[in-house]
């Protein structure tokens, strides 16, 4: 059976994890031309204060732009979204071929990762019809908030950029924007729903086990 091979790159500038991310999609791609094996890498960062917006995203959903937090358009699909410390970035570049999924499967995946992460600590993840990621209260609008965001792109069934954990992230910086195009959904942390910070390294160990489990049950 084929492993996931998992990289963290630390605190490193979303332009710089975006080309070694290219790197690494690239080769993929290319093997698959040459038929050569694949590898599944997952990369776990954190990224200083950043926003990106995805491809198809609308400018106009970054409502404060003071110069003072840099701001990427990317080739990544959803909308526009915040990166910074205290949340887990997750970068997996996997072969969906060799995975035997398609796109939406993926994402579907992805997300129950998450979802049984939340679980570990006694939050109650779901899914949204509404978009995708992780959510907190789903079944009541008024309440339903984002804990996890996913934006993805995929070229030849090989994946890249990927999903954004808030864990102990400071959550005023979604203030500038609307997250993920959303002006009426909140977001929030597991810090923020369990009154305490969390140990990050211990979090990032716990998730991608589970990503492990979905991807090769």
């Amino acid at each position: 059976m084929k492993n996931i091979i998992l990289t963290d790159w630390g605190t490193i500038d979303y332009r710089e994890a975006w080309r070694r991310q290219e790197e690494i999609f690239d080769r993929q791609i290319d093997n698959k031309q040459n038929n050569l094996p694949t590898e599944n890498n997952l990369i776990f960062c954190e990224h200083p204060h950043v926003y990106t917006i995805g491809k198809s995203g609308n400018a106009g959903n970054m409502l404060i732009d003071d110069g003072t937090v840099p701001v990427y358009r990317t080739d990544r699909g959803g909308d526009i979204t915040y990166h910074g410390f205290g949340q887990i970035v997750g970068y997996p570049v996997f072969d969906l071929e060799s995975l035997g999924i398609g796109l939406r499967e993926y994402i579907t995946r992805l997300e129950e990762a998450v979802i049984r992460l939340l679980g570990d600590y006694d939050i109650e993840g779901g899914h949204s019809a509404e978009g995708t990621g992780v959510w907190i209260d789903t079944a009541l609008p008024a309440k339903a908030r984002k804990i996890c965001a996913i934006g993805v792109r995929s070229s030849r069934y090989v994946t890249m950029h990927g999903f954004a954990l808030n864990v102990n992230t400071d959550l005023s910086y979604f203030g500038r924007i609307n997250p993920c195009g959303f002006t009426d959904r909140g977001v929030t942390s597991m810090k923020k729903e369990l009154g305490k910070s969390l140990d990050i390294d211990e979090v990032k160990q716990k998730l991608f086990k589970h990503i492990e489990e979905v991807f090769y049950k």
